[in-house]
Formats: structure tokens, C-alpha cells, sequence
């Protein structure tokens, strides 16, 4: 430590830019030395996008902060809003990649300007006990046969060399008509250029309640949704590798034909990185085709080559 302590606070603050901001924080609390240099607006530079002021200058409403970490942080629990409310923007904390929502209002969603099917509600809604969101309005479905819902955002926009998980974020309403317990198709996928065909077996199965419904004698494997800190659900749709962001559109889909529904309300479609796709990185991010690599099956441990250590592979949680 004495010899650390002979350092300029400068280079200090060049070694912790070389590793997460979880670890930069953690490391403040070896000495006085190492607290300043993680406080230093340089280090905390170092781990906003490169094009952040291009971003913020976007932002719906003024992005306040007095220092870099300050913005940081900001940009983690308190996402802007972009374009005139098109888009939400995020920094992941654990890494400081890039994160996007898309809001409903931006989604496809198959009739959703018929008020037959589909009914825009105001956020929070009381009625639905349903929690605030950073988007003023959802999408309900009202009942229908059809349910396709689908989002695509530019690679470009994606921070580099980095596994990406795309989820919808939703809640259940009017239980006592339907619970969703039937299985649904999921998909993401990179899109060819006028390529605009949905390919059903490239998609996963998936769920939208925890207690899916199996009839005797099936066996039906598939992911399961997973409850957020802010009080929504959301269930992963598949997750891809985004390499030197220059694979054009990712296409992000939920599909279901068959069963009558009602009651999903739908708030959008984020797209994060993905914790567990993170420790093995670009060599095991294989593509089969023009399909976003998925990664193991669900549930099945990571290896990280490191140290040996099993990761548990399950959706994320914030």
C-alpha cells in the first residue's frame, strides 16, 4: 500500500478506469488516496459512453448533475427520455453499457389503434393497481385471437462488444378472464435488409404468468417471467451479441395465435445487457443463421473460464 500511496491521485484514477464502476466504488475504500481518485470526474468520464452529451442533448427534460459520477448514477435510477418521449435511455450500473425502452406507443402491437382489441391507459392506473412507470401511458388489450407484438432497434445505438437481453415489460390484468398460462412464441433476431417475414422456428417458448398451465401428459419447457424491483413483470424474449454494432435492425418479437386473451397491458419492449452472456463473451456468442445466439438452456450454468466457477443462467433481475 506504500507504494500505491506514492502515486499521483491522476494515475490512480487510470488504473480504476480500467476496471467496472462497481469495482471502482469498492476499491474507494482502501485509503484516502484511492476514495478521491474514484470520486474524480476523469474516472467517471471514462465510464460514460462516448457519445453522451450527443444523447443528452436529446433528453425530453434538462439532465441536472454537479459532477460525472453524479451523472453516472443519474443515468442508472433515473433513465431521460429521448426524442419527445420515443425512447428512454439507461446506464447499466454494473458495467456502464448503454440500455434502451422502447414505449409501447413505439412498439408494434398487431390492432392496437382498433379500440376493439387494444385501449391506451394512462400511467399509474389505480384501477389495475398498477405501479408508475417512466412512460405516462400503456397499451391494454381489451380481448382478441391475435396477439403479435414486435420492436427493432439499430445496433449502432448499442454499446460494442457487448451480449444484450431484450425483455417485455407487461403486467396481467383481469385475472378472472384469463391468466395467460398458455405458452407463447418468442423471438429476437437480427433483420435482413427488406426482410420483414417472421420465421416461427427461430423463436423459444415463453410464459407470461409463473404457474403455467400444462394439459395431462405435456411437457412444456420454457422461460418464465420474472417480477422488477419498480413493480412490473417481464419476461426475456431472447438475447443476442452485439459485436462492432454493424448488423443493422435486431428484431425483438412476442407472438401468439391460437388462444383467446384479454388483459395483458403492455408498457414496452427494453433492451439490456445481459449479466450472465457477459463472462464468456464473443466465443461462445455463435450465430445459428440470421438467429441471435440464445445461450444455453435456461437454468443451465455459465463456466467462467477465470476461475472455474459455475454462473447460474437465469433471467436477469434488476
Amino acid at each position: 500500500m506504500d507504494n500505491f500511496s506514492k502515486l499521483p491521485e491522476g494515475c490512480v484514477s487510470l488504473i480504476l478506469s480500467m476496471t467496472a464502476p462497481r469495482d471502482a466504488c469498492r476499491l474507494s475504500a482502501i485509503s484516502s488516496l484511492f476514495n478521491a481518485a474514484a470520486d474524480s470526474d476523469s474516472l467517471w468520464e471514462s465510464f460514460l459512453p462516448s457519445d453522451y452529451r450527443q444523447i443528452l442533448s436529446r433528453s425530453v427534460s434538462p439532465v441536472v448533475f454537479s459532477t460525472k459520477k453524479q451523472l453516472f448514477f443519474s443515468l442508472c435510477e433515473s433513465p431521460p427520455l429521448l426524442d419527445g418521449g420515443k425512447l428512454s435511455f439507461a446506464l447499466d450500473r454494473e458495467s456502464g453499457k448503454k440500455c434502451y425502452t422502447l414505449p409501447a406507443r413505439e412498439v408494434a402491437i398487431a390492432g392496437k389503434e382498433d379500440p376493439r382489441y387494444w385501449k391506451w391507459i394512462s400511467l399509474p392506473e389505480p384501477r389495475f393497481l398498477l405501479p408508475k412507470s417512466r412512460f405516462s401511458e400503456a397499451a391494454h388489450l381489451l380481448s382478441g385471437w391475435c396477439l403479435d407484438i414486435w420492436g427493432r432497434i439499430n445496433t449502432t445505438m448499442l454499446s460494442v462488444n457487448t451480449s444484450y437481453a431484450a425483455y417485455l415489460i407487461f403486467k396481467i390484468a383481469d385475472t378472472w378472464r384469463t391468466e395467460f398460462k398458455f405458452p407463447l412464441k418468442a423471438s429476437v433476431t437480427f433483420v435482413k435488409e427488406g426482410e420483414d417475414e417472421y420465421e416461427d422456428d427461430k423463436s423459444s417458448t415463453v410464459f407470461l404468468t409463473f404457474q403455467p398451465f400444462r394439459r395431462r401428459g405435456e411437457r412444456e419447457n420454457g422461460r418464465l417471467p420474472q417480477m422488477r424491483r419498480d413493480g412490473w413483470m417481464e419476461i426475456e424474449l431472447g438475447e443476442f451479441y452485439n459485436d462492432e454494432g454493424d448488423d443493422g435492425e435486431v428484431e425483438m418479437r412476442l407472438k401468439e395465435l391460437r388462444e383467446w386473451k384479454a388483459g395483458l397491458i403492455v408498457v414496452g419492449i427494453e433492451v439490456r445487457p445481459k449479466v450472465c452472456g457477459s463472462i464468456e463473451r464473443k466465443s461462445h456468442h455463435a450465430r445459428c443463421g440470421d438467429v441471435a445466439w440464445r445461450g444455453p438452456p435456461y437454468g443451465e450454468p455459465w463456466r467462467d473460464r477465470r476461475c472455474g466457477a459455475a454462473v447460474a443462467c437465469t433471467s436477469m433481475t434488476f
